[in-house]
């Protein structure tokens, strides 16, 4: 038992050095281990400096043991023996305590007056942990009753539903801030001037080999026009590239080659090359695509360049 004290007070010896360092070294994000690596020659001495106490007490303990008469010795091999019986009594008043039970000696006082068969009953009282425990539950139903139905408070599973929601919202907050995390129905049409040069760095990179330099078209289709394959706009673009084109004869998967924000990047750039002029531009394939998220203002103003160019068309042919 002697053994185990000493470890444990060398060990909170060492615990107590470390809490004071890091209580009055500055650290920064670093552990004070990181920080200042001498700490562990410091650890080191404190260490063996509580290793020779232990040891010097015990050398003292035992010379002063030797010192003294047989008679002596008896006497205080006996204190020792009281001291080390009544070490932990204290919890086992505190176990009886809460059991609140008779000494088997006592237990005549408890005896019922039935007998079955020679069989007698005990008339032991409630253990307190259990009494006690019983009526904290009563207590407890009461505020309970009273917070949630006479009170109206918050249901578990309206709180339920409060806490998922909260954490939607967070995650959608953190999915604005984090590029990374960009799929097919988050992205969003990139214009910075740097997006841009990143994107066309890539599609000279990866993608001009079938589509050209200047995305006219070669193996692959021409990316300037409004016709589509499998639809236009950021949304398409983005899965078109990630997921690859047709089966069995369409563009491959990039997305084990390209991180998220970097097929964002080149479907960004693909959109920006859209009604430019290659040099020798292939012929469309795909379906004539129309963004159905255009503004209604911008509708009106394709309808009216058309109907003013019909009029113009009748103008001409009338004075023909």
């Amino acid at each position: 038992m002697k053994k185990i004290f000493s470890a444990l007070r060398i060990t909170g010896l060492l615990v107590l050095a470390i809490v004071l360092a890091n209580a009055t070294l500055e650290t920064g994000d670093q552990s004070i281990f990181e920080a200042y690596p001498i700490i562990w020659l410091v650890l080191g001495v404190v260490l063996l400096i509580g290793i020779a106490i232990e040891v010097s007490v015990a050398a003292l303990d035992r010379t002063l043991y030797l010192s003294l008469k047989p008679e002596a010795r008896k006497e205080y091999d006996l204190f020792l023996a009281e001291k080390e019986k009544n070490r932990f009594a204290w919890i086992r008043r505190t176990y009886d305590k809460l059991l609140d039970k008779k000494p088997i000696e006592k237990e005549e006082e408890i005896i019922l007056d039935h007998n079955y068969d020679g069989i007698k009953e005990l008339d032991n009282n409630l253990p307190p942990w259990w009494l006690y425990g019983f009526y904290a539950s009563i207590i407890f139903a009461g505020i309970y009753l009273a917070r949630y139905h006479i009170f109206d408070g918050a249901t578990q599973k309206e709180e339920y539903l409060v806490e998922v929601a909260e954490a939607k919202a967070a995650v959608e907050e953190y999915k604005k801030n984090a590029k990374g995390l960009v799929d097919a129905n988050t992205v969003e049409l990139l214009t910075g001037e740097e997006d841009i040069n990143a994107g066309k760095a890539i599609f000279s990179g990866n993608c001009a080999a079938c589509h050209k330099i200047d995305g006219g078209g070669g193996i692959g289709p021409n990316l300037t026009d409004s016709y589509w394959i499998l639809g236009g706009g950021i949304k398409n673009v983005f899965n078109t590239i990630s997921e690859g084109g047709r089966a069995g004869k369409g563009m491959v998967s990039w997305k084990t080659d390209l991180k998220p924000d970097e097929i964002a990047q080149v479907a960004s750039y693909v959109l920006s090359l859209h009604g430019t002029t290659p040099a020798d531009p292939k012929d469309p394939e795909g379906e004539l695509w129309e963004d159905p998220d255009a503004r209604v203002d911008e509708v009106e103003v394709k309808m009216e360049d058309s109907t003013s160019v019909e009029i113009q068309m009748d103008y001409e042919e009338a004075e023909k």
